[in-house]
């Protein structure tokens, strides 16, 4: 597997397994919080002998995301900081996974630089969990995805063992992508503990403008149409309810939010352009990372897509679902394009109007990214048991030790 090598030591599955048999049951020991990979991977072959699950924390910002794990010892990674590497004139950068995208953006900005990723949840959050859970916010659409933005990883499987895919170079090719596979993989195929990212340089003008949305569907839709043919390439295109748009303090209208940026030829001419379309007013640039950091600290979060021709429709079906719960707000990336519908919890619990007009979604293909416990299972059925899936984490986590149960999948 040409890109990909693999650190075993003398630890052997059969041996671990052997020891594990031999271990007698014991209570959950304590959280685990290792500064290094070896100290990672010590803790992973100690779990394997004993038979200890682990729940991986990266700075513990958003744990109620994903499916419960229960019963699991906390592998807390908050102290697995720090640039490992950073090469400005290749636009690379490589961290450990504990390390904040705060202060990856402090280290690149002297140099003109800035790491795109931008999820939900804001800048404390972790490199790691970024990574690991896929975590796609509003420039998501335009610059990229992790799975574009990350070139390399090193990982402690399942099976006690560091292994590193792709590299610390944009122009890496690996003939078996596990940089990839372990993206989006919410930890259950192993623990990330490196993540090699490419950066960007930062725009010489980085403008935010909005115009209010009309209240009619068929508006709206012709108003969407016109923006897929407009002159115009903004990184950020959101549309936002008039819930959000209060909560944001910018108003309360519904807006559509457009961050465009180049240079001064460029924003001006895409600002006209977008003048076209409605009423324009400037807006603080601040807008975007507040909305990231919009969602309350206890909320149900449900993604809803379709065709972008639908878009329209899907929006209409998420502020019909927002507006059920006191509070609750949409917002919709017209880039990619998704919505997503923000309930907020009462005492962790959805209220029961809300979880009836979820479990009424019919035609909306829909992502939930948190849900009360009790919900999950009845609003949001795996499909993770399949063959392929199955197999892919007995390869790297037999005993499915790590966060077991997040993405729904059987139990072992």
């Amino acid at each position: 597997m040409d890109g990909v090598t693999v650190d075993t030591g003398t630890h052997t599955v059969a041996g671990d397994l052997a020891r594990r048999d031999a271990v007698a049951a014991s209570p959950a020991p304590a959280p685990a919080r290792p500064s290094d990979t070896a100290a990672v991977r010590d803790v992973v072959r100690s779990a394997i002998d004993h038979g200890t699950r682990l729940r991986i924390v990266g700075k513990g910002t958003w744990l109620d995301a994903g499916r419960p794990v229960v019963d699991a010892q906390p592998l807390e990674l908050d102290a697995l900081t720090g640039i490992v590497d950073y090469t400005p004139g290749d636009l690379t950068l490589t961290a450990r996974a504990g390390t904040t995208l705060a202060e990856i953006a402090a280290a690149t900005l002297p140099n003109g630089q800035w790491l795109t990723l931008a999820p939900w949840g804001g800048d404390h959050g972790s490199l790691g969990a970024a990574a690991a859970t896929a975590s796609t916010g509003p420039t998501g659409g335009a610059l990229g995805t992790p799975r574009d933005i990350v070139i390399g990883v090193e990982v402690v499987t399942g099976t006690g063992d560091v292994i590193r895919g792709g590299g610390r170079v944009v122009k890496n090719v690996a003939g078996f992508d596990l940089t990839r596979l372990m993206i989006g993989a919410w930890g259950t195929l192993g623990v990330l503990t490196e993540v090699s990212v490419r950066l960007r340089g930062l725009p010489e003008h980085d403008v935010t403008v909005a115009i209010r949305l009309p209240a009619n569907q068929a508006q709206l839709a012709e108003l969407l149409t016109r923006l897929r043919t407009a002159s115009i390439a903004p990184i950020a295109l959101e549309l936002i309810d008039a819930s959000l748009a209060r909560r944001l303090e910018v108003g309360g209208e519904p807006l559509l939010v457009a961050r465009l940026v180049g240079n001064d030829e460029s924003v001006t001419a895409q600002r006209v352009a977008v003048a076209e379309l409605g009423d324009l007013s400037e807006t603080d640039g601040k807008i975007w990372t507040t909305l990231r950091r919009a969602e309350p600290a206890s909320a149900s979060v449900v993604r809803l897509s379709g065709p972008a021709g639908r878009l329209a429709e899907v929006w209409a079906t998420a502020t019909r679902l927002a507006s059920s719960v006191n509070g609750g707000f949409a917002h919709a990336s017209v880039l990619r394009p998704v919505a997503r519908v923000v309930l907020p919890n009462e005492e962790d619990t959805l209220a029961p109007v809300a979880a009836d007009a979820l479990r009424a979604l019919t035609r909306e293909a829909r992502i939930f990214e948190r849900l009360p416990a009790p919900l999950w299972e009845s609003l949001a059925r795996t499909a993770v048991g399949d063959r392929l899936s199955t197999g892919v984490r007995l390869a790297f986590d037999p005993e499915r030790l790590l966060n077991p149960g997040i993405l729904g999948e059987p139990p072992a």
